[in-house]
């Protein structure tokens, strides 16, 4: 069965795609995040991403446009449900090249950090699916958190330290107020 990983970036692919192939998927891999900010951060991932893919033998669809205007036109009027947003337009496009493309499922790296909402992933996934004509798999790869860490650090991939967002950037960097 082949599957369609939406991956958010290297350190989230890792325990993902390792646990689909142990389960003897044929993973292939999309890299669609318009949500990442700012542009350095967007390079940084995506050439850790290429890394990454180089070392463990993953075909991947890069979506190398840079696309930040169309992200925040779609949540600047309501930052705090960005989510939804984010969720929905980047899983919409890997269920819709997953199904172009003759894929039996889609899935997305999301569910392997601690930080997504998995029943608004996995809401939208199973959504996407009957649309599709697809299989949403769903699977909290959360369990493998310190093992995708710790691969991550002996591969010597970029780390980064927030979701992507400009929101989530200011949530992870600026104090928050003590009110």
């Amino acid at each position: 069965m082949r599957i369609l990983l939406h991956i958010c970036c290297a350190n989230c692919a890792i325990y993902p795609v390792k646990v689909l192939r142990e389960n003897n998927w044929d993973v292939s891999g999309c890299f669609f995040n318009h949500n990442i900010h700012p542009y350095q951060e967007f390079k940084r991932r995506l050439d850790s991403l290429k890394d990454y893919a180089e070392q463990v033998k993953l075909n991947i669809t890069y979506q190398e446009e840079y696309q930040l205007e169309e992200f925040l036109a779609n949540v600047a009027h309501d930052p705090h449900n960005r989510c939804d947003y984010c969720y929905q337009s980047r899983l919409t496009t890997t269920a819709r090249l997953a199904a172009e493309q003759g894929f039996d499922a889609f899935s997305t790296s999301l569910l392997y950090s601690r930080y997504q909402q998995h029943d608004k992933i996995r809401d939208i996934g199973e959504a996407l699916a009957r649309k599709f004509n697809l299989q949403f798999v769903y699977q909290d790869f959360r369990k493998g958190w310190n093992d995708g860490i710790k691969t991550s650090k002996e591969m010597n991939l970029y780390r980064q330290q927030y979701c992507g967002c400009i929101y989530s950037e200011k949530d992870r960097y600026y104090p928050r107020s003590r009110n």
